[in-house]
């Protein structure tokens, strides 16, 4: 079941010290969550928490880092002990890869796999089963069944078109798309919402400060410039994503394409792949 209005709801959200998960927060907040706002970098997690209070209920912030399995079990218990189980888990915290992928080392493929896909896991597996366990644990009434809970995903545009340039975080991406359609399935009768959020470009420091392999393409600063320039032409504002994610959770909606290029991407997949494919073929940007 959708929820209707958040007034009285707990929220985690991973990578809420920056763009998308920082907006993600601060837009719950305003429709009246208590936010956990946990990120690698704790000062940056207790700015997103002041912003909430401004707006709303506010929250607590908690450093965690994501791909860490041992401290996302510590996390995940201490947010039931000092809070409670929460009602929507925004599993946000990602990185950028460029790079060929036969350039790709396994210590890079470590980092990516980390917190893009393991760091999604963790939060759906930990979180999503203290939901399920809180349902099961209340009597159902016909009239006014359980609300067991929503989790949002955020994966990329890039989880419906591969691109040569960016295998690795291409190959994350979808992952979590698919897994998020799995887990929907599952916690259904748990009443347990899940959705894919799928944005194209946004104006985040994720291209700043995202790493590329050297192969035999353009310097890593050169793609890096290139790349943070076409995200400030794009000018997509992350408060937009957070947005569609508010009501994708108001809504239970099961995939969400964001912005134009991501509505794309998606309808080609689905349409024409073999457009998709002849896209993928595009190198990146030579210095």
């Amino acid at each position: 079941m959708p929820l209707a209005h958040f007034d009285g709801a707990l929220a985690v959200v991973t990578g809420a010290g920056s763009g998308i998960g920082r907006a993600i927060a601060i837009s719950l907040a305003g429709n009246g969550a208590t936010v956990i706002a946990a990120d690698i970098d704790l000062d940056a997690a207790e700015r997103t928490v002041a912003r909430a209070k401004s707006v709303g209920a506010g929250g607590t912030a908690y450093r965690v880092d994501v791909s860490d399995a041992d401290a996302m079990e510590a996390f995940a218990a201490e947010v039931k002990e000092a809070h409670r189980v929460p009602d929507i888990v925004v599993n946000n915290a990602g990185i950028a890869l460029a790079g060929p992928f036969l350039d790709t080392e396994i210590d890079d493929w470590e980092r990516i796999l980390g917190v893009n896909l393991w760091g999604v896991i963790h939060g759906s597996r930990l979180f999503g089963r203290q939901m399920r366990d809180r349902v099961q644990a209340l009597p159902n009434k016909p009239d006014k069944p359980n609300f067991g809970g929503h989790i949002v995903n955020i994966a990329s545009a890039s989880a419906f078109a591969a691109w040569r340039a960016m295998p690795a975080y291409c190959t994350t991406k979808a992952a979590v798309l698919m897994l998020s359609e799995c887990l929907r399935a599952e916690l259904a009768g748990s009443r347990i919402g899940v959705t894919a959020v799928c944005p194209g470009f946004v104006s985040t420091d994720l291209v700043k400060n995202g790493s590329f392999t050297d192969g035999r393409s353009a310097s890593p600063g050169k793609l890096r410039q290139r790349g943070q320039q076409a995200i400030q032409l794009r000018n997509y504002p992350p408060e937009k994503v957070a947005e569609r994610v508010v009501h994708a959770i108001i809504k239970n909606k099961a995939v969400v394409p964001v912005n134009f290029e991501g509505h794309l991407l998606h309808a080609l997949s689905r349409i024409s792949p073999a457009s998709v494919r002849l896209l993928a073929r595009i190198p990146a940007p030579q210095g």
